[in-house]
């Protein structure tokens, strides 16, 4: 081939390719490290601080990384989880147990829109929710170190304890009124025995537990003919 003559095979070849530049540094398949900003901001839980996030990713200044749980925070954090499971089981089992009793008994398919009907399975399945829901709370933020989820639960414990503590002195306050009035709802009940499935099994676990029979003596019970 002539020194002036081009070959056809590397024309063919350097076609439609960009020509390379000196200057240009080689690329690699290695990308770039993703900014500690980028990463805070990506991070899942949206109500920590970003500076929360950010010394959380970066550990703290001359320290190093974020240490680890000690054993006793360990302990504590899986106990809460297990205890939290376990109550969280129990309020599923009382929502299940009270939606089918509504159910079998016709009460959630009665009156739409109305009143809610007073049965004891309304509350039973009522407080099953407020516990399992609670619970559950509980549960996933110890498990996942969720900072608005333990918020939640430590609320909803609050709650639980103000409220008996309201009603441990409302029944202290009210002792006499209060006895008058379960008496004369113990005289209701006897004289409707036969007219309710709930109130007469109601009664009888209450009579069984309790090792009585009526409300002061038996012959409470000549109130129902």
């Amino acid at each position: 081939m002539e020194e002036g003559e081009r070959s056809p095979l590397l024309s063919q070849e350097t076609a439609g390719q960009k020509p390379l530049s000196v200057h240009s540094p080689p690329t690699t398949g290695c990308l770039d490290p993703v900014p500690w900003e980028d990463q805070a901001d990506a991070w899942g839980c949206s109500c920590c601080p970003p500076e929360t996030k950010r010394q959380a990713l970066r550990g703290t200044p001359g320290k190093g990384p974020a240490p680890s749980l000690s054993i006793g925070s360990s302990c504590v954090k899986y106990l809460i989880f297990f205890s939290n499971f376990l109550f969280s089981l129990l309020g599923l089992l009382a929502l299940a147990i009270g939606l089918w009793g509504l159910a079998v008994k016709g009460s959630l398919g009665s009156d739409l829109g109305g009143p809610l009907p007073a049965d004891p399975m309304l509350g039973l399945a009522l407080g099953g929710l407020v516990v399992s829901a609670v619970s559950l709370a509980g549960c996933l933020g110890a498990l996942c170190e969720n900072t608005c989820l333990l918020h939640g639960f430590s609320g909803g414990i609050l709650a639980f304890l103000v409220l008996e503590a309201l009603a441990g002195a409302l029944v202290v306050a009210l002792w006499g009124p209060l006895q008058d009035s379960l008496e004369h709802t113990l005289h209701v009940a006897i004289a409707h025995y036969q007219d309710d499935a709930d109130l007469r099994f109601l009664l009888d676990q209450v009579q069984l537990g309790l090792k009585c029979c009526g409300a002061a003596s038996y012959q409470d019970w000549q109130q129902n003919l």
